[in-house]
């Protein structure tokens, strides 16, 4: 089972400086699985109940918070105002989805882990296919989740989150985790109930772990990093890792559409659609994702020459 506790953190350096916060659960022999988390989330949103599954199913798995985020250093940059998002337009000091990836790889040194399974859910999966790309030593399988390759006519958010999206911040911790569940609502899986009180003990969690009333200034320059990277289409072209690409036909923050659009671009990607899955992991939902995830491992080449 999982050993998820506040003593458990651990760090990692990264080319440039930064100290990664990660944790780890299973044994250390087994094979290994990276988690990458979407935009603004801690590596505590990984439930901890799929965690577990996959620590069941004998994954030694590895949890990070990204630069900017939860436990992990701060950038020391100004987050760009929206007009900056809107017309593409950002300074040099501006990271990308490229750094953030490094960052990853930075865990698994720490780790001396050479090569794990690599997934990432939304602004994860964007990360985790850029591992796969610029890393394919270290990419044993990679699995998208509700993600997109960067193109501009997929994946497209509904207008109801892109309102809820550039709503002012709510500052006050209570505020902060209402404002959460009611963003969930709106994006979360319609096809399936949603936990209202999981999700609210998340936002607490992560507004006391994390930067508080100011942790959107962090996820301000997460989103500059995924529109500074641009379209990634043809570098998703490059990848050799057996993928597996999960996406919802619910989903309003990544329309189904860029999901599509990852598994043409990455040669031999399997697509699996979930049916009522939005942008959230439900928790019904969990027990297929786990196996779909183990079973893309298992059935895949343990030899990268095989791959190619």
């Amino acid at each position: 089972m999982s050993t998820d506790t506040a003593d458990v953190d651990r760090f990692s350096a990264t080319p440039d400086g930064l100290r990664i916060c990660f944790r780890t659960d299973g044994d250390p022999g087994n094979e290994p699985i990276l988690l990458i988390a979407g935009l603004g989330q801690q590596l505590i949103s990984w439930p901890a109940d799929f965690v577990d599954g996959l620590v069941d199913a004998d994954f030694f798995v590895i949890r990070h918070d990204n630069r900017d985020i939860g436990r992990s250093d701060r950038v020391r940059l100004r987050p760009p105002v929206l007009w900056r998002q809107i017309l593409r337009r950002f300074p040099a000091a501006q990271y990308t989805l490229a750094d953030m990836a490094a960052d990853s790889v930075a865990v698994l040194d720490a780790l001396e882990v050479p090569r794990a399974h690599v997934v990432g859910m939304s602004m994860g999966g964007m990360i985790a296919q850029t591992i796969a790309a610029r890393y394919p030593d270290r990419t044993a399988t990679l699995t998208s989740i509700f993600s997109n390759t960067g193109h501009l006519h997929n994946g497209w958010v509904h207008p109801r989150a892109l309102l809820a999206v550039a709503s002012p911040p709510a500052r006050e911790r209570e505020a902060n985790a209402s404002a959460f569940v009611a963003m969930m609502a709106i994006i979360g899986s319609a096809g399936f109930p949603l936990d209202r009180e999981e999700l609210r003990a998340l936002a607490l969690d992560a507004y006391d772990r994390g930067d508080g009333a100011n942790a959107h200034h962090g996820t301000a320059r997460q989103i500059g990093a995924i529109y500074k990277s641009g379209d990634r289409t043809a570098e998703l072209a490059e990848i050799a890792a057996p993928t597996l690409v999960i996406h919802g036909d619910r989903d309003r923050m990544v329309h189904p559409s860029g999901g599509r659009a990852t598994a043409r671009a990455i040669p031999g990607a399997r697509l699996v659609t979930i049916p009522g899955m939005g942008h959230e992991l439900p928790r019904r939902a969990r027990p297929r994702l786990i196996e779909l995830i183990s079973d893309h491992v298992h059935q895949s080449p343990a030899d990268p020459a095989a791959r190619r």
